[in-house]
């Protein structure tokens, strides 16, 4: 009897019911990493002692290095260059708090499950729990800049108010991570928004 009035109340509600299944916490991640792994937010979230640019990723031009504090070596800070908005002279980028991530936020070579894994991280992800690390992505001005990077550079293909939709689903969802089997499923059905 109990689950005729499950099955009852599912039918009743419809679409709901799907969007609180935990695959729909898997696949808002399948669509916040195609963000994250995007040039745009890749030459910044570097394994290396250096940023990169440009959607081949090829070092930074001037042999910029990360520095102690990720804004760069003595003499030669990001702020030298990118500002708190885009150059529209010269092409530069620019958003305000324009620096290297930490180390631990380094995203270059990782799988999505990977990257899902050091997300989740307070240790390494400068002490944000599920709802900062959200309004991270709603409010920061670097991450904002990746919809708009100015110059010729393309942005990310996924508009900015469908990831912050996945963000909330993803985060409302308990943050699930993906492993290699869901990785695969999901690829096989999920392809980002153009």
């Amino acid at each position: 009897m109990k689950r005729l009035l499950v099955v009852a109340i599912a039918l009743a509600i419809g679409p709901r019911v799907v969007a609180q299944t935990p695959d729909s916490g898997l696949q808002a991640f399948a669509q916040m990493s195609a963000v994250l792994l995007h040039p745009r937010c890749l030459n910044c979230h570097t394994n290396g002692d250096y940023p990169t640019q440009g959607d081949d990723r090829h070092r930074h031009l001037f042999r910029v290095a990360r520095g102690e504090d990720n804004r760069g070596a003595p003499g030669m800070r990001c702020s030298t260059c990118h500002h708190t908005a885009n150059n529209t002279a010269n092409s530069v980028p620019g958003a305000r708090g324009w620096e290297l991530a930490p180390l631990t936020m380094g995203w270059e070579g990782r799988t999505p499950a990977e990257v899902c894994a050091r997300l989740k991280d307070p240790r390494g992800n400068g002490g944000r729990d599920l709802e900062s690390l959200a309004a991270h992505f709603a409010t920061d001005a670097r991450v904002a800049w990746a919809w708009s990077p100015g110059g010729t550079r393309s942005p990310v293909s996924i508009p900015k108010e469908t990831f912050l939709a996945a963000v909330k689903t993803w985060v409302a969802r308990g943050a699930p991570c993906p492993n290699l089997a869901v990785q695969r499923r999901l690829r096989s059905s999920f392809s980002p928004v153009s």
